[in-house]
């Protein structure tokens, strides 16, 4: 009789869309390091809202792409990454070839800007025992959270972090706004946007923003996850929620932090520190500007665990990027899919892609802002690659027509590439007969 009531009872609604919060919070907290702490501060800081459109542009022409992948995992129950083998080996060798060429500069930018942090929060500056020390620290605290709490300690962790900076940001903005911006000095003089320095930083800007197409494979590979944590499969459209839900808020506040650049530090004559824990100083300093020095505690902590956070989701998903795409490239078919519930290529993975960041990290100590800008125009370049294989494999015959984007997702998706391929193949015409 239990059971037969148990069987009539309809899911609650809220319940079943909590089961599938997660996965698109993951991902905005993890766009919301770099992208929008360093990069779209440095825009509003250098260019005032010149270069506003390109972070609109950007987060609207991208948005398909990293859509695809939380609804393809959803449709198929099966990651991005296995698409790309069905399109063909190559497709995968590809990907493969182009994780391994980025995953490093990726991972050490994002834990290069959280060392900073870390120092600023904690006053390590003057104390560390060698230079690299804070590196080493947080690279082994993030590799020993993920080997023994894998995904339930990123998800719980994160949706904290996400609320306490969310928060912060939104008040900062509020009072930026209300303060006004800072009139700029005597005989200021606006940086060109389509100078050499200004062309190359938008490419830079906008191959981060919000983040690196490429990642759209981990927005399936977490969907993945969530739901054997949950044991609960959402629809179509609860998955999509918690996706849009996340994208949207991290667009909006690259908005907010081009603002706080724009108005507090564009045409005062100041610059941005070219060093990790310099730059974190100037970013905190954004803050308690406007809200007031007593609020420096919970925005320090705020801005390191966010980025602490998304160091965490980096090393998290190039590990389960490179462990599915090493399992369907190297292990035969039956294997393959037994490696899905046992496998140990995940831990060798994490360690793989933090030993590259340090390496890299290592060469870079002194150029903090070149391996950024770098990293980012890596993102950019191959972005149009993982954009069409996206969107191939949501329109192809052998995926279920009720979960196919309608005409709009399907317009903006060549709209999309067509621009991330335009400004591609013109910044290489620039750099190589410009």
């Amino acid at each position: 009789m239990a059971d037969l009531q148990e069987i009539g009872t309809p899911k609650k609604p809220e319940r079943s869309l909590l089961k599938a919060l997660g996965p698109g919070i993951l991902f905005a907290c993890t766009a919301i390091g770099v992208s929008h702490l360093v990069q779209s501060t440095r825009a509003g800081a250098n260019f005032g809202f010149a270069l506003l459109w390109a972070v609109i542009a950007a987060n609207v022409f991208k948005y398909p792409f990293f859509e695809y992948g939380s609804r393809y995992a959803n449709a198929m129950g099966e990651s991005l990454i296995d698409g790309y083998n069905r399109i063909g080996r190559w497709a995968l060798g590809l990907y493969f070839l182009i994780t391994v060429g980025s995953m490093f500069f990726v991972a050490a930018a994002v834990v290069f800007v959280t060392s900073g942090f870390c120092e600023n929060l904690f006053g390590l500056g003057e104390i560390v025992p060698f230079k690299l020390f804070t590196t080493v620290v947080l690279l082994i605290g993030c590799v020993l959270i993920l080997w023994l709490g894998k995904y339930s300690v990123l998800d719980s962790l994160i949706k904290i972090i996400g609320a306490v900076l969310l928060v912060s940001t939104v008040i900062a903005f509020i009072l930026t706004l209300i303060h006004g911006s800072v009139p700029p000095i005597e005989g200021f003089t606006p940086e060109p946007i389509w100078g050499a320095a200004g062309f190359g930083f938008l490419i830079a800007l906008m191959g981060w923003m919000p983040t690196a197409v490429d990642l759209s494979t981990w927005n399936s590979l977490w969907t993945l996850e969530r739901i054997k944590q949950t044991g609960y499969q959402p629809t179509l459209k609860e998955t999509l929620f918690d996706f849009n839900f996340g994208y949207w808020v991290s667009a909006l506040l690259s908005i907010c932090f081009v603002t706080l650049g724009a108005f507090l530090i564009y045409g005062t004559g100041q610059t941005m520190p070219g060093g990790s824990a310099g730059f974190a100083n100037q970013v905190i300093a954004l803050y308690t500007t406007t809200i007031g020095p007593w609020s420096y505690i919970i925005i320090a902590s705020a801005a390191f665990s966010i980025m602490f956070g998304t160091c965490i989701g980096v090393l998290d998903g190039y590990a389960r990027a490179l462990e599915r795409t090493s399992e369907l490239l190297f292990y035969d078919e039956e294997r393959a899919k037994a490696a899905l519930n046992n496998s140990n290529v995940y831990v060798l993975s994490l360690f793989v892609v933090a030993i590259g960041a340090f390496i890299l990290i290592s060469f870079f100590s002194n150029h903090f802002k070149l391996l950024i800008d770098l990293a980012t125009t890596i993102s950019f370049l191959i972005a149009p690659l993982i954009a069409m294989a996206n969107f191939r494999l949501v329109t192809w015959d052998g995926f279920p027509v009720g979960a196919r984007p309608g005409l709009l997702m399907r317009v903006l998706s060549v709209l999309g590439i067509l621009f991330l391929t335009g400004f591609s193949l013109f910044f290489v015409f620039t750099r190589v007969w410009g």
